[in-house]
């Protein structure tokens, strides 16, 4: 963790105001035009694998960035192929015309809204006028990126002058995988500098049942093999047909799946010679029972369900010079074990522990792979799994960050972007809910009810929704909410105490025993005084139900020690206080919060103002409860250690990554260097509820700026530029580990987004940030 030098005053310096209104340009009382970005790309209706990236990448990019600027098209034809397009598309370039470059070129530069040009570069769309092209990009006044769809190897010296040349007219280069950057700087001599490797885009899916999906689409108690793309004998079909009967003898049940419509350009040239020549060949093997052609367009949805109900997919190109492909790694996002032939795409991210990869035109090695992987289910489900970990870093959200951190190089850092707040969403957490409470763990999205349930995740939840239904009203919260705080109830002993674990069989488990339990009770009590303090808008019911609760479990609270069980008790205090008034909660609260400030005084030292001598899991906890100490008791010094505390903390642990909190690997010592990786979504969220907790007490707007730019980091502002939040499923992913995030969506990490994306809620919709 490399902390910043931010002292309370530059917290609020002109700086972080800037990032405020870039965060919520809602709240931006600027007029001026936001900045437009052209994209020079062929673009749907046409029907090419490049205009679908595009589509899917500026998708990405809007959702993900709002109006923080406007993306045109400049739409590439030729010849005689002209489209209909939507009102995104501003500029046309006919490639078969060479005035056309100039003209284009010309009105971009006379466009003052346009900031930059972005090229996707296939040789094919400019075979014809390379030079005309290159001519293009540098008449451009603009700054230019180009992305490179294609790098041969072994270039001829035109080929390779083309390429500089094409390399000096533009700021930046993009290529799709490590390969490709590797060929342009050996071979074509491209400076490294000049080169960003972003990964092709993979769309998140919601990982439904593969049975059930079978049945869905015909298939039941079928082995699925599949390919999809726009056809072309340059797919070799037939290297999967000839495997087939082989396959068959071993594994009658088996159906090959060849999805897509014949390419447009074959059809202009060869007509649908190709796939008859594949329809004959199917019925000369006699595979006809085993053979499905899907020869229309799918809708993306339809395609990733296919794709989810697979259970081989095989990639067979026979272009070895072929750098990427968007079709193997949309299978691959669907965790479907894959076998290939050696493109270079598929020799950079298959291993043997995701995947197969076999020569070229080698029907006897797929028909091998194939039975190998058809009769291992475990092995698939084990390829399926490291599948999804290697390519979670494509989702196209993660490459909307990255091209918009590229753009704003490009353009000086002068480009203000801003994340669009995502939708506030609880499908995760009710899939995860059973009639009992709120299962623990998950299997990437998918609940796993052997983990059994837990107190911490259960008042965890109870306060999310009693959040949620404070903002929306609808009455299916209040079911679970009552079901939290039943499984809440379940978990109280008759001494006053809760135990924390309970398996799916609804008993306690052996780990009550071992494991100190002080913080679950603290976090039952924040959870109970917390739908207490909501009294006005529940039922009456449920808030009699918690005071009982409440009441029965305030006794024992003085013979807990643990720091942070301390502070959630006197959240738990302050919001019981919120709802009824009562001196002797009031007492309570001053002697335990007279120790935390008895252990400050202990262990505050000069640049390091805090309570102990090391920073662990939720920090922010410790100056929020002084905080709320000091509401309940007007005690100005428990206020006044809460914010001397909480400036260190806010300058510990924020950055220029952002916030990076601290490690689950191990304690961050006065002293000594944090542990670099490891930070947990709940560290976030708490920090967050702190924050806003700050901000309503002080004013502050240094609290308001690092709330939203600790919200950043669930949506891709961190250490890896990686989204924690998925937008699809709702879920969050239980952490973010030193090369990758942990997949994974269980309780824990779900519900601390859904609380940090309430807390924000209000600030979101308040005039808070207007005229700054």
């Amino acid at each position: 963790m490399k902390t910043s030098q931010l002292t309370p005053d530059s917290m609020a310096s002109p700086a972080g105001i800037t990032l405020i209104s870039r965060l919520l340009p809602a709240f931006n009382n600027s007029t001026h035009q936001p900045p437009e970005i052209v994209f020079v790309s062929s673009f749907p209706p046409r029907e090419c694998g490049i205009a679908t990236y595009s589509q899917d990448l500026i998708s990405a990019l809007n959702n993900k960035f709002g109006s923080s600027f406007t993306i045109k098209i400049c739409a590439l034809e030729s010849g005689k192929d002209t489209y209909s397009y939507g009102d995104e598309v501003s500029y046309v370039l006919d490639t078969s015309n060479p005035m056309a470059f100039d003209e284009v070129a010309r009105k971009l530069n006379r466009d003052t809204s346009v900031k930059m040009v972005l090229v996707q570069h296939e040789f094919g769309f400019f075979s014809t006028h390379e030079n005309d092209f290159i001519h293009f990009l540098h008449t451009i006044s603009k700054p230019v990126v180009v992305v490179f769809h294609t790098v041969l190897p072994h270039p001829n010296e035109v080929l390779k002058a083309n390429v500089q040349d094409i390399s000096k007219a533009c700021g930046a280069i993009i290529v799709m995988t490590r390969h490709a950057a590797l060929l342009l700087n050996s071979d074509y001599h491209i400076p490294e500098t000049k080169i960003s490797v972003i990964a092709h885009g993979t769309h998140l899916v919601p990982h439904l049942d593969k049975n059930e999906l079978k049945e869905k689409y015909g298939l039941s108690n079928q082995k699925v093999l599949t390919t999809f793309g726009l056809l072309s004998s340059g797919k070799s079909i037939e290297t999967t047909l000839w495997a087939i009967p082989a396959i068959v003898k071993e594994v009658p049940d088996v159906v090959f799946l060849v999805i897509g419509k014949t390419h447009p350009e074959v059809v202009k040239n060869e007509g649908e010679n190709y796939r008859n020549m594949l329809d004959q060949l199917v019925c000369e093997l006699g595979i006809e029972q085993n053979v499905r052609f899907i020869n229309h367009y799918l809708a993306l949805p339809e395609l990733l369900e296919y794709l989810q109900l697979t259970d081989i997919y095989l990639f067979t190109t026979n272009d070895p010079n072929q750098a990427v492909s968007g079709t193997f790694v949309y299978a691959m996002s669907c965790g479907c074990p894959i076998i290939s032939t050696p493109i270079p795409h598929a020799k950079e991210v298959l291993t043997e522990d995701n995947g197969i990869i076999i020569d070229f035109q080698n029907s006897e090695q797929l028909a091998d792979g194939v039975l190998l992987l058809l009769n291992n289910e475990p092995l698939r489900k084990k390829i399926s799994l490291h599948t999804l970990q290697k390519i979670i870093f494509t989702a196209w959200e993660n490459s909307a960050v990255a091209h918009v951190k590229l753009f704003s190089k490009q353009l000086d850092n002068n480009l203000q972007f801003s994340y669009q707040l995502p939708a506030i969403k609880t499908d995760h957490l009710q899939k995860m809910t059973t009639d009992f409470g709120i299962i623990q763990f998950c299997k990437i999205n998918h609940p796993d009810p052997e983990s059994g349930y837990t107190l911490d995740d259960n008042a965890r939840a109870m306060i999310a929704m009693c959040m949620h239904y404070e903002l929306t009203k609808n009455d299916s919260d209040l079911v679970l909410i009552q079901t939290y705080l039943n499984f809440i109830q379940h978990c109280l002993q008759p001494d006053g105490k809760f135990l924390n674990y309970v398996d799916t069989d609804k008993n306690f488990t052996h780990q009550n025993q071992i494991v100190n339990l002080d913080d679950a009770n603290g976090r039952a009590i924040w959870a109970l005084g917390f739908l207490i303090s909501r009294k006005a808008i529940l039922p009456p019911k449920i808030i009699a139900s918690a005071i009982i609760i409440f009441k029965q479990t305030l006794p024992h609270c003085e013979t807990i020690h643990s720091t942070r069980a301390l502070s959630f008790i006197i959240k738990g205090l302050y919001y019981y206080h919120q709802a009824f008034e009562s001196s002797k909660n009031n007492l309570l609260t001053e002697r335990l919060a007279d120790r935390m400030v008895n252990m400050y005084l202990h262990e505050s030292i000069k640049n390091w103002e805090w309570f102990e001598s090391y920073l662990t899991y939720a920090n922010s906890l410790l100056p929020e409860a002084l905080l709320c100490a000091s509401m309940v008791t007007g005690k100005t010094v428990y206020r006044t250690i809460a914010r001397e505390s909480m400036n260190f903390l806010m300058r510990t642990i924020f950055n220029e990554n952002g916030i990076e909190v601290v490690s689950n690997k191990g304690r961050f010592d006065r002293g000594s260097e944090a542990h670099q990786y490891g930070e947990q979504p709940i560290d976030v969220a708490y920090t967050i509820i702190t924050l806003a907790s700050f901000y309503d007490r002080f004013g502050d707007k240094k609290y308001l700026e690092k709330l939203f730019e600790a919200f950043e980091w669930f949506l891709g502002k961190n250490r890896l530029n990686q989204i924690i939040y998925n937008p699809c499923t709702g879920g969050c992913y239980d952490g973010l580990e030193e090369n990758n995030v942990n997949m994974n969506q269980g309780a824990e990490s779900t519900v601390s987004y859904l609380m940090a994306r309430l807390t924000i809620e209000k600030y979101n919709k308040s005039d808070v940030l207007r005229n700054q």
